[in-house]
């Protein structure tokens, strides 16, 4: 029996017009009882128009928040009614060799993966930075990286890193050859998996890393490398005592979200298989706990230590700033 497009299509589209219409005539009303007592047209009129986002950030976010961390305390399989079992979670998590290894890998990776891409986002900036024709196309090319799908690019470098019909490992053979060893096994030797993961997290050196450092180099007021050269100056004394504190507050803000998006890594781990005796990255330990084996307790628990984790390093960058970070408006 043949369907048309119309019938298949305009139940979904009378749900949305009936949310949306729902929406409206919440904000029709909510602005009329913020009238009604006595609150000005202007704050009435701007509370009715955040209230979607207020309703979707309760809905979408408060609410799943809440409800993990009530989860953590439960043995919930979706199918059946979470159960009440405490601290249960945890204890098995502290336990559980695969998470330690996990949490080995992610950390590891962390340490090596933002020093490094930090570095390389600013000397990518500063070749960006100078005036030479074609700029505008080199920094085109070089922000590709930022729009590419994560998950092609996972696929991509799982090729390059392939030990039989890998480019690096083709690229590589003349040294193999002088050494007398054989080609690396990137993704099934346990001692490679994090130098693998490392050289394919330094394709984020790209990108809008090297963009937003761009941005802050470019805010760097030319005077200060003037009167730096009338001091007698060299290029490196100016790199380190006027680029380098004058881009620290850009800097600081590339640190606090490469953290976090390292400990988070996910779609690379994801699509890359790795022996488990490597470990893999948290996010891919709760995915699987969650969606493979149906531990959404489990799962529940192992994300807010994940979370607690990223909370306490962003908050040790916050204290250390003060060290390191230069405000040009503050007063100290």
């Amino acid at each position: 029996m043949y369907v048309s497009a119309w019938e298949t299509y305009y139940p979904t589209l009378l749900r949305w017009l009936a949310v949306g219409g729902g929406l409206i005539g919440l904000m029709i009303l909510l602005q009329k009882l913020l009238r009604l007592f006595g609150v000005r047209r202007e704050v009435a009129t701007g509370y009715a128009l955040i209230l979607p986002w207020i309703l979707g950030f309760l809905i979408w976010n408060l609410y799943p928040f809440a409800r993990s961390l009530y989860l953590s305390f439960t043995e919930y399989n979706i199918f059946q009614p979470p159960k009440w079992v405490g601290l249960d979670n945890y204890v098995r998590m502290f336990r559980d060799e695969q998470f330690w290894l996990s949490l080995r890998l992610t950390l590891l990776y962390a340490a090596f993966n933002v020093p490094l891409g930090l570095a390389g986002a600013l000397g990518v900036a500063l070749l960006l930075n100078r005036s030479v024709s074609g700029i505008g196309i080199w920094r085109t090319i070089y922000y590709i990286p930022a729009v590419l799908p994560a998950a092609a690019v996972a696929l991509l470098w799982r090729w390059m890193l392939s030990p039989e019909s890998g480019l690096i490992n083709f690229m590589l053979q003349p040294v193999y050859r002088g050494l007398n060893i054989q080609p690396l096994q990137w993704f099934t030797d346990p001692s490679l998996v994090l130098p693998a993961f490392v050289i394919m997290g330094m394709w984020g050196v790209f990108g809008a890393n090297s963009v937003i450092l761009l941005a802050g180099l470019k805010n760097i007021p030319k005077e200060l490398y003037e009167a730096a050269e009338l001091d007698g100056a060299g290029n490196w004394r100016k790199f380190w005592n006027v680029t380098i504190p004058m881009v620290s507050p850009t800097l600081f803000y590339n640190l606090v979200t490469g953290i976090i998006g390292a400990l988070q890594v996910f779609t690379q781990a994801f699509f890359i298989t790795i022996p488990r005796r490597a470990g893999t990255f948290l996010n891919v330990l709760i995915y699987r706990e969650a969606f493979a084996y149906r531990n959404m307790g489990y799962a529940s628990a192992l994300a807010w230590v994940l979370l607690i984790i990223i909370l306490l390093i962003t908050l040790l960058v916050f204290r250390s700033s003060a060290a390191w970070v230069y405000y040009e408006a503050e007063v100290k």
